[in-house]
């Protein structure tokens, strides 16, 4: 493992709506390391993207960092409190790849125009210089005739070409960490298969540090290293690719693999978790997830697991792993998935 390059200590984000308190970030603790492909996974609403954003200052007006500690480069992140402060990070250290590239386009200015202003903002570049490297970044993200798609406006690209622009934006300002926020969500499956391929080759040769939040584990089985859970706005089991796929220890992973379209058998309903995400205005008493959990002990509904480790890499916020605990077999269709996933390859 390389050395952390980012890390989160007890951080906890709260939101105020009509009077009322959101706990939106519970407690988490996690190291992100220099060079790794990271997948921040989980339901939608389950904290992903509160949880990222906290990294670059762009939470909502009524959201606040209430606890804990992001530490980059040896600076506490949740210390700041104003604009100016964030832009030294903001786009040039850490940069974020939004899920929607027609809203993050502006539709009045050129695609050129757009990555110019990230190059001159962020290192200094102007003129022909600034042009220049704007299309050979353009030319990185796989657009053909980049010195002509230059000039062009988004509305002349088409979705996936969009999101290649994006992309080129964030690169461009040159970051040491680049988050990409369900970046195929809106395409079809042969264009996230490019864009997952683009997101791989620019992490090689910009050297970056990904961070992929997504709420579909297939998405990201051959770009991450490592996959965090998250569930209600906690991690709830953090491992290697291969350990949370072919070795998970929480109930909901389980049923998050449970759901992937891949496992479905012919002429039967796909898996749905049943229930719903817990209310986090109100006090979350023990597991968040025991409501919904099959498996769930009588101590999950009073107080909160703490992480039991399985491995140096893989840890899972369970009581099924207490030594005390009754054995509890995954699902059959999980403890078959190494034999489909080769089977398939």
């Amino acid at each position: 493992m390389n050395e952390a390059i980012l890390s989160v200590r007890d951080l906890e984000v709260e939101f105020t709506l009509r009077g009322r308190t959101l706990h939106a970030i519970r407690g988490i603790n996690l190291d992100v390391y220099e060079g790794e492909s990271l997948a921040i996974v989980g339901e939608s609403g389950s904290g992903k993207s509160v949880f990222c954003k906290t990294f670059m200052g762009l939470l909502d007006s009524n959201g606040t960092i209430t606890h804990g500690q992001i530490l980059y480069k040896g600076t506490d992140l949740a210390a700041f409190r104003t604009e100016k402060e964030w832009l030294s990070v903001r786009g040039r250290e850490i940069a974020m790849v939004m899920q929607d590239p027609m809203t993050s386009l502006n539709p009045l200015k050129t695609v050129g125009a757009q990555i110019c202003e990230a190059l001159t903002l962020h290192q200094g570049m102007q003129g022909d210089a600034a042009k220049q490297k704007a299309i050979e970044i353009l030319g990185d993200v796989g657009i053909t005739e980049a010195a002509r798609r230059f000039g062009q406006y988004p509305h002349e690209f088409s979705g996936g070409m969009r999101q290649r622009v994006v992309i080129a934006i964030a690169v461009a300002c040159n970051p040491r960490i680049l988050i990409c926020d369900e970046p195929t969500t809106a395409l079809d499956v042969t264009i996230q298969a490019q864009i997952l391929t683009l997101l791989r080759a620019l992490k090689e040769k910009y050297k970056l540090t990904t961070l992929y939040i997504t709420h579909d584990l297939g998405v990201v089985a051959n770009v991450a290293d490592r996959i965090a859970v998250m569930y209600a706005g906690d991690i709830v089991e953090l491992g290697t690719c291969e350990e949370v796929f072919y070795e998970p220890k929480h109930p909901y992973t389980w049923a998050l693999l449970s759901s992937l379209p891949q496992l479905g058998v012919k002429g039967e309903s796909l898996y749905s978790i049943p229930g719903t995400p817990p209310n986090l205005f109100s006090e979350v008493r023990g597991d968040a997830f025991a409501p919904r959990n099959p498996y769930a002990l009588k101590i999950d509904f009073v107080e909160r697991p703490p992480y039991f480790e399985v491995s140096p890499t893989h840890k899972a916020r369970t009581w099924l792993l207490d030594p005390r605990a009754p054995k509890v077999e995954p699902p059959e269709n999980i403890r078959n998935l190494r034999a489909v996933g080769e089977e398939r390859t």
